[in-house]
């Protein structure tokens, strides 16, 4: 009988595997999990790691002999290698490896059989990156080696750019198996299984063409393969088609009134599972590979228009705002991420409205547990390719390995509908842009662009391109990330758009974000700590625990972080020199950063479309940080994570009024502004609501003005209603400072909240706020002890930004949150158990 394949498939590497150090000196110092380094995320411990990244490693393990029946091929298959590997069995060279993102199977059925040894020595030799780039850079005098973040000589290698140094991350050069390392013992296997998939405009049937290959070592003429489609686990079509030689078969579904995949709040993720299997001719499987699938259509839309030419995504025929953020890899030591910690992730996307998460071109092609996360949860898929903040360089072996690298990692994602668009980089253009390298749109000769100072243009624009539409026809592709038809990386007319004006650039205050955004808003942020206990986790001695420290500020490897945070906090709130005000004030500015881009954004997506999305920089850290994230390392969501799941929600109302520049009028304040409401909705049908929109005072919570704006509207379906456009307060009328307080009703449901306050902050007083907050029921009944509590939030003079701690296992339905005099919110908190103390909570002032 041939073999299964899953009997003879065996790991052969752990992360605990052992290590054979090259030198007697370095004896039982690798790896600070075994207690030999210490960690290097906490203190500067980072620093003692250097080292690790200027030696050779070689990891060595036992194969015992597999039994390999007559006519049958053993395969050594090596998953991932971080970067510069040799591969020797039983001291011969089988591999040789430069590319940290390609797989390899070597074919080491007759070096296993031409012996009787029982075991054979697997020894695989990583060379230092950091050195075999800097060797390999001296090689090519002649480029222009350029980059925004870590050294230059990292152009040079297919090594993940982060691992360099970022300025969000330390500078960690791993080396070893990051990825899977098996034998595989087979006479037929079967190497891949996809679909193409067509859908008519009235998604009334589905034709799918499915698609196996098959690698074998002797003639088929006994086997069969069978095709089959399950949804939800009943079986949909089965097709059985004989094995012939070459190793290449087709057959095609027809699903009708298909069941549709969605993102994320616009309908369910329905998945379909595709099976291949191979059977001999007494019916016994002998492999079997299955693919989950999704039935949706994708497209990017960019047609002109009155602001130039759009950029948003259309799934389904529906049009969809796509609120979300980028993606770092979410660890400096990837192996140890699980896909539980991956699902974490994702779910805490779901929970705050978001839609789209973008894989940033400095990290990984991510794992299979993060794509199938994103499928089963809805979140759409921007997918750079790995090329990041550089001029890359391009001699023919590098662009060989490039192309293997982008087919096969193409491949191993075309069947996840979550993905809807590749990215050829991020930022390379705005590099050929500040160094001045040459770019002449209007050539088209690729060959031309090799011989340019700017030759990556021929991946970006020719190579990738080509292997999308190979492997991958019917997913966008982008060359850059900003990019618009080859325009200057700033044009806010076209394309999509990295807007760093805040933060970096010329630093613009945060009031005006909506103003300064493009087609598609790709990049933008703002900087806040994490939790005390996220910061309590990397400071070792408790005399470091204040704002400026150094071994705070080492761990924010931002540029100029301290002058600009410093320059937020200044303009808009009273300082504080603690550390647990200083880091609630720095999220403070954060949140309110986040909620003015995105409020003044979805708005315009009503506007035919002026804004297509936003995608804010970053969702997550991968070490404990100060940094751009929304939520910390330990997955702990800063205030800024829920302002924006409040704007993002399916329904959401919004008011706001002009906000002058008081840097220039504060000695003279205007004597009137003007305010302007509306609503959101991603709903795709029109439904009625009503509008309320009150006055109150800062100083004493009454009602300033005597009249209450309340009336019914009609809402657009995905889209904006505009409810007041020409409204105004005069401060001459009404001197006192004043929130303006919308709430929205739907079906006599109360579904959105907005607060809008006069800026700045530091000009209010707070005091006596009179807020309350009282547990309402408790519901403990699970059976590990947990349960939901509910808490009331009432004042009697408005509170800005009520944040409740953020404790590990358990979730708030809501936080950083403004309370107005009659308007009491409850909050939901889970995972509390039977005697844990009240969560905590501060406000602004307090």
């Amino acid at each position: 009988m041939p073999p299964n394949l899953a009997q003879f498939r065996t790991q052969l590497f752990v992360m605990e595997t052992s290590i054979q150090i090259p030198t007697a000196e370095f004896e039982a110092m690798w790896g600070y999990v075994d207690n030999i380094i210490p960690d290097p995320f906490i203190g500067f411990n980072e620093l003692d790691a250097e080292w690790i990244s200027e030696k050779s490693w070689v990891y060595r393990t036992k194969l015992e002999k597999p039994i390999i029946p007559d006519g049958a091929k053993a395969f050594l298959v090596f998953d991932g290698l971080d970067t510069f590997s040799t591969v020797r069995l039983d001291g011969k060279v089988i591999l040789e490896s430069d590319n940290m993102f390609l797989g390899h199977r070597v074919d080491v059925t007759e070096q296993l059989l031409e012996d009787d040894k029982q075991s054979h020595t697997l020894e695989v030799t990583f060379d230092s990156a950091l050195l075999k780039a800097r060797e390999i850079q001296k090689k090519y005098p002649d480029h222009r080696w350029v980059c925004f973040n870590g050294e230059t000589a990292r152009l040079a290698v297919r090594k993940a750019q982060y691992h360099w140094g970022w300025d969000w991350g330390p500078i960690l050069m791993t080396a070893g198996i990051w990825r899977e390392v098996h034998l595989e013992v087979y006479n037929a296997r079967i190497a891949d299984i996809w679909t193409e998939i067509k859908l008519p405009r009235d998604h009334s049937v589905a034709h799918i063409t499915t698609y196996a290959k098959l690698e074998f070592s002797h003639a088929l003429d006994d086997y069969q393969g069978t095709f089959s489609l399950t949804f939800r686990g009943e079986e949909v079509s089965r097709q059985i088609i004989p094995l012939k030689s070459d190793g290449k078969y087709a057959t095609k579904f027809t699903v009708d009134q298909p069941k549709l995949w969605w993102p994320n709040g616009y309908g369910e993720q329905n998945l379909y599972e595709l099976t291949f299997t191979i059977t001999d001719g007494s019916d016994n499987t002998l492999h079997q590979s299955t693919k989950t699938i999704g039935i949706r259509t994708a497209e990017v839309v960019q047609k002109l228009d009155k602001q130039g030419k759009s950029f948003f995504f259309r799934i389904n025929g529906v049009d969809i705002f796509c609120g979300g953020s980028c993606w770092i890899p979410t660890d400096s030591f990837l192996p140890r991420v699980s896909a539980e910690k991956y699902r974490k992730w994702i779910k805490l996307m779901t929970r705050g409205n978001q839609v789209m998460i973008r894989v940033w071109g400095g990290g990984i092609y991510e794992e299979d547990a993060f794509y199938d996360a994103c499928d089963e949860l809805g979140i759409l898929v921007w997918q750079d390719f790995m090329f990041g903040c550089g001029n890359y360089p391009t001699w023919p072996s590098l662009l060989d390995s490039i192309k293997r690298e982008a087919v096969e990692n193409v491949v191993r994602l075309r069947h996840h509908p979550a993905i809807v668009l590749y990215a050829g980089n991020n930022e390379d253009y705005q590099v050929q842009e500040q160094a001045g390298l040459t770019y002449d749109f209007n050539d088209k000769d690729p060959d031309s662009w090799l011989r340019t100072d700017f030759p990556a243009r021929f991946i970006y624009e020719h190579l990738l391109p080509a292997v999308i539409k190979e492997y991958t026809p019917d997913v966008f592709y982008h060359p850059g990330s900003p990019w618009g038809d080859g325009k200057i990386t700033s044009d806010p007319t076209v394309g999509d758009l990295h807007q760093w004006n805040v933060w970096h650039g010329s630093q613009e205050k945060y009031q005006i974000f909506g103003t300064i955004g493009g087609r598609f808003n790709s990049e933008f942020g703002m900087e806040a700590f994490p939790h005390l206990e996220t910061i309590k986790y990397f400071v070792e001695d408790s005399k470091d625990l204040y704002p400026q420290s150094h071994v705070i500020d080492f761990h924010n490897k931002a540029d100029g972080h301290e002058r600009r945070l410093a320059t937020y906090l200044v303009e808009n709130l009273r300082t504080a020199t603690d550390l647990e005000t200083y880091i609630y004030l720095t999220q403070v500015v954060q949140e309110e950063t986040m909620m003015f881009g995105y409020r003044a954004w979805r708005r315009q997506w009503g506007d035919e479309r002026h804004c297509g999305g936003a995608l804010l920089w970053q969702l997550n850290d991968c070490w404990p940080t100060i940094s751009w994230a929304i939520t910390d390392y330990f997955l702990r969501p800063k205030p800024a994570y829920y302002a924006m799941a409040r704007v993002l929600a399916p329904i959401a109302v919004a008011v706001s009024r002009e906000h002058h520049d008081w840097s220039v009028t504060h000695a003279r304040p205007p004597k009137a502004s003007r305010f302007e409401l509306w609503a959101v909705s991603s709903l795709r049908e029109e439904v009625e609501g009503l509008v309320e929109l009150k006055f109150i005072s800062i100083v004493t919570g009454l009602e300033v003005r005597t009249r209450v704006v309340q009336e019914k509207v009609r809402l657009a379906p995905n889209g904006t209603t505009n409810i007041i456009l020409d409204g105004v307060i005069d401060h001459t009328k009404y001197p006192e400072p004043h929130v303006l307080a919308a709430r929205l009703w739907v079906d006599g449901r109360l579904v959105a909240r907005d607060v809008d306050w006069p800026q700045p902050f530091k000009y209010l007083d707070f005091s006596d706020r009179g807020i309350e907050v009282r547990e309402i029921n408790q519901n403990l009944s699970t059976e590990n002890g947990k349960g939901q509590r509910k808490v009331a939030l009432s004042t009697r003079k408005p509170v800005k930004c009520l944040v409740f701690e953020e404790r590990d296992g358990v979730t708030v339905s809501d936080s950083a949150i403004d309370v107005v005099p009659g308007d009491d919110q409850i909050v939901e908190i889970d995972g509390l158990k039977a005697g844990d103390s009240p969560l905590g909570w501060k406000y602004l002032g307090q």
